[in-house]
């Protein structure tokens, strides 16, 4: 018998030890984000041959399970397909035209262009042996829209909704120790919203894998009750078994510090679920002088649930939470912790320039940013579920939250929608109310809205009864819905009378929903409809809608409104109200779309926020000599003073909520206000009339998350002092070094530049494809000569096939540029194969044994023909399906530089970077300026 030194011992113990830990973790739940490394190609709404002849199978997908057929079917050739991450808005990348869409800001996607409405992505994961016996989950964050989802050619589900999550639980058919296919066919045929929506998986994916029990989909409730410096936590969790264990387990929950700091633990044992069923468990646990989830703090605590069997963990689930309390009243508004709150809110869509709706996690933070620098506090979600990465920042920046469903019905379609937003998001200390409606119009003053309501805001109350309801309302505020909703939501004071209803229902609490609405370009202060300028001076926009001043007036003024939402805190795609083509984006936003101010942010800021203000306006480039200017200061200071080139204009008191105006006539030089409190000079704001335009200037928005792989860079031009330029519109050019350039825009509500720039890639099929029979080795076939050439396959006798096979085909080509790259990816017709192009014998690349890139020496201009020479493929079995496609030539041309003019003085610029480089250099240069750069340092 052989002895084991103590080392060997040692060693020994350690190693199973380790596999012990090994075996057990590899019981907890993984959560993998699989964004990386996907395939995608368009389909078509109607034409099944452009849509890879997808169920048009005998045995198709609905019919016999595991028979997913065309880009549905595992073993489906995607090679020449295009490759990306996610988040991917297809919609975004596609031109403009007057035909397109108005509400999805004109861009050829949707209904009537087929070609672009359906999207296929397909991603290749190799999934472990150890992993058998677990349960294994694909996790869906959002596509728009009507996704099919297939695993292995096996159809997983539908879903309709374009906004709220899901989940396919894939466990049974995974090819364990090898290579498992995800598919997913988006139809963004069909408009959900009036207002763009992008198209494709705009939202994370992740894989999951757990334990057969485990805590069940969002199945974490945490709520607390706050009494005399004690909070007492409920934490209920569901628990799911999807296996055949019978006996005990332990529930363990503890709540952490920010710090991960331990507060308390509370572990009880219960018996387990039944085979595919689930039990709720609820823990009480108490926190010592909570630190409350504030505005100006808002702090978060965490819920780790554990779930242990046989005294081995086997579920480990976190859950981010607050402590605070929310109350509405009736007379007083609104309370945050006990604290009378004015709402000061914004509505906003999704999007955002250059990348629409496939917004990085960055963009959130920066958006929200942007939005409390202007001193706003409230965030309303119009009008639909929003990405679970906003909700985050909004719990980590502090910012109250509307949180909306899409569609108002009492059916398990809108209710089933309803109630996984509210499973999802009803942990977030951020989201103070639900919305269940939004100017249903159809409904609002009738007695279906009124019974709709009645039951959704039940269901809703039956979810989470810690929040209170709403509807945004705009046709009155006289009966149906605003009669029994919880908490009045009035979209647009003109539309009714506001003060009418609170003194009919005056137990009813109530919030501007929406207020504003106001048309205005950024940095453009006269109204040309001819080129759809909208003066950015607040007025008026329309007879029975009012400025953002007047707005926000009537509700600070009313201490029973809990505050307003603005529409909007950000222009967005669609509806170029009061415009049409070729308007693409709304004017109505405080910001334009990639988050430049329009100078009502300062009106707002003056009197949202808490610091000093003074902000003039216009810019003061005019070459008007002696033309009267008006001359606006929004500020919070007791009073203004206004100076041209050093003389007094007048010092003026400022109203509260109000601005100031000055007649000023237009000389160059030097325009500055002084703000005074108490008498004291506290702040100033200068104009200046600037030089010619020399230098790019590049700045690195300061808002961007610390180690984010994301950053927004503004883009500007400035004279020779280095002052900014208000009036520029040069077109810069861009290129950079060690990451990628993930959109552009710059605010421009008619602008039809493109947003992304990609490389052109165009598949196609060999046409006329033929073949001729050969008694000769493939590497002698003649594939020159013209006779006995007959229909490649058509009536092959595979009982009695030729020695080998000469095949020909053809492929146009419109421009033979150097630049193209040009592949052919064979697909197998035979064996010891070999492929001319042209006459030239070409060898296939060392990265795919089956793929050849075409050198443009060997090409032609239009017509190029493809010989192949091969040995026949043999049937095993008579009703063995033989290949009979030969491949696809792919045609890669490469994009034109990323480019975009400034508007009125500024453009922005989205950079990815990869993770590989130390640095990342963005570089920018145009035509009679000094080239600018920006230093990225790595993540």
């Amino acid at each position: 018998m052989k002895t084991i030194s103590p080392k060997g011992i040692l060693f020994y113990v350690i190693f199973l030890l380790s596999c012990s830990l090994f075996a057990q973790n590899k019981l907890e739940r993984e959560l993998t984000l699989i964004d990386k490394d996907w395939r995608f190609s368009f389909g078509h709404l109607y034409d099944t041959d452009k849509d890879f002849g997808h169920a048009t199978g005998y045995f198709s997908y609905l019919t016999k399970t595991g028979f997913g057929d065309g880009p549905a079917a595992a073993g489906f050739d995607d090679r020449a397909w295009r490759k990306l991450d996610l988040p991917h808005d297809w919609a975004v990348e596609q031109s403009f035209s007057e035909k397109a869409s108005f509400s999805h800001g004109f861009k050829t996607a949707g209904k009537n262009y087929p070609d672009k409405s359906i999207g296929w992505y397909r991603k290749k994961i190799n999934i472990s042996e150890t992993d058998k016996g677990r349960i294994i989950s694909l996790k869906f964050d959002g596509v728009f829209r009507n996704s099919k989802v297939f695993f292995n050619g096996f159809f997983l589900g539908t879903e309709e909704s374009g906004y709220n999550g899901f989940e396919y639980d894939v466990t049974a058919y995974v090819n364990y120790g090898g290579e498992n296919t995800i598919v997913v066919r988006a139809d963004a045929s069909m408009e959900e919203g009036w207002y763009y929506e992008g198209a494709g998986i705009y939202r994370h994916v992740y894989l999951q894998k757990t334990n057969p029990i485990r805590i069940a989909e969002n199945g974490t409730y945490v709520t607390s009750l706050v009494q005399n410096n004690l909070a007492e936590v409920t934490a209920q969790v569901t628990v799911e078994n999807k296996g055949n264990y019978k006996g005990e387990i332990e529930i363990i929950q503890s709540i952490l510090h920010a710090t991960g700091k331990q507060i308390e633990t509370v572990s009880e044992k219960t018996a387990a679920p039944g085979f595919y069923k689930t039990i709720q468990h609820t823990t009480k646990l108490n926190v010592n002088k909570p630190q409350l989830w504030d505005l100006d703090s808002p702090y978060l605590y965490r819920l780790v649930t554990q779930i242990k069997q046989d005294g081995k963990i086997i579920d480990h689930y976190e859950t981010p939470f607050g402590i605070r309390t929310i109350r509405f009243d009736a007379e007083t508004g609104f309370f945050l912790n006990g604290k009378s709150v004015k709402l000061k809110g914004t509505n906003n869509h999704q999007d955002h320039a250059g990348i629409g709706t496939a917004l990085p996690d960055a963009l959130q933070y920066f958006r929200i940013n942007k939005l409390k620098e202007m001193g706003s506090n409230a965030y309303r979600c119009s009008h639909h579920p929003p990405t679970p990465e906003l909700l985050k920042a909004c719990d980590e920046l502090g910012m109250l939250v509307i949180d909306e469903t899409r569609l108002m019905g009492i059916n398990d379609y809108h209710l089933n929608d309803l109630k996984r937003m509210m499973e999802r998001d009803r942990n977030h200390p951020s989201i103070f109310c639900w919305s269940v409606g939004n100017e249903e119009w159809n409904i609002e003053g009738n007695i279906t809205g009124e019974r709709i309501t009645n039951v959704m805001q039940e269901f809703a109350k039956s979810i989470d009864n810690t929040r209170p309801v709403t509807v945004g309302i705009s046709s009155g505020f006289k009966s149906g819905i605003s009669s029994v909703v919880e908490i009045m939501g009035y979209n647009y004071l003109g539309n009714g009378d506001i003060d009418a209803h609170r003194n009919e229902f005056r137990q009813q609490p109530g919030m501007g929903t929406e207020e504003g609405s106001t048309f205005a370009t950024r940095g453009i202060y006269f109204t040309d409809d001819a080129k759809h300028y909208q003066s950015a001076y607040d007025k008026k926009p329309r007879p029975s809608f009012y400025s953002i001043e007047e707005g926000w007036k009537f509700y600070a003024e009313r201490p029973y409104l809990a505050g307003m939402f603005i529409w909007t805190g950000f222009d967005y795609r669609g509806e170029p109200t009061p415009y049409g083509w070729p308007s693409v984006t709304s004017y109505f936003g405080m910001m334009d779309v990639c988050g430049f101010p329009k100078d009502n942010v300062f009106y707002l800021k003056s009197w949202w926020g808490t610091e000093p203000v003074l902000h003039l306006l216009p810019h003061w480039n005019w070459n008007k000599e002696g033309k009267e200017i008006d001359v606006w200061a929004y500020s919070n200071c007791d009073e203004v003073e206004l100076f041209l080139n050093k003389k007094s204009l007048g010092k003026q008191k400022m109203e509260q909520n109000g601005h100031l105006e000055w007649k000023v006539p237009y000389a160059e030089g030097t325009l500055e206000a002084v703000g005074y409190k108490n008498g004291k000079k506290i702040l100033t704001d200068v104009k200046k009339t600037t030089g010619a335009q020399e230098n790019i200037k590049l700045t690195v928005d300061k808002e961007n998350q610390p180690n984010a792989d994301v950053s927004v860079i503004t883009v500007e031009v400035t004279d020779k002092k280095g002052q900014h330029v208000p009036t520029a519109n040069n077109e810069i050019t861009f290129s950079i070094q060690g990451g990628k350039i993930l959109g552009v825009g710059n605010g421009d509500p008619k602008s039809l530049e493109k947003d992304i720039f990609l490389d052109e890639v165009t598949v196609m099929p060999l046409a006329n494809f033929q073949e001729q029979r050969s008694s000769v080795a493939t590497e002698n076939v003649a594939v020159n000569a013209d006779e006995n050439w007959k229909e490649a396959f058509k009536d092959r006798d595979y009982k009695n096939q030729a020695e080998s096979y000469a095949y020909r085909g053809n492929f146009e080509l419109k421009n033979n540029l150097s630049s193209n790259i040009v592949s052919f990816f064979y697909k197998k017709i035979g064996l010891e194969t070999v492929i001319f192009v042209n006459g030239n014998k070409v060898a296939a690349s060392a990265e795919d044994p089956q793929k050849y890139v075409l050198n443009s020496s060997i090409l032609k201009q239009g017509k190029n023909t493809i010989h192949i020479a091969a040995k026949p493929l043999q049937k095993v079995k008579d009703w063995d399906v033989m290949n009979t496609d030969p491949g696809v030539v792919q045609v890669i041309t490469p994009s034109e530089p990323w480019k975009r003019k400034l508007f009125n003085g500024y453009a922005q610029i989205i950079v990815q970077k990869d993770g590989t480089q130390s640095e990342v250099v963005l570089s920018a240069t145009a035509k009679g300026l000094k080239a600018g750069s920006v230093v990225l340092s790595k993540k």
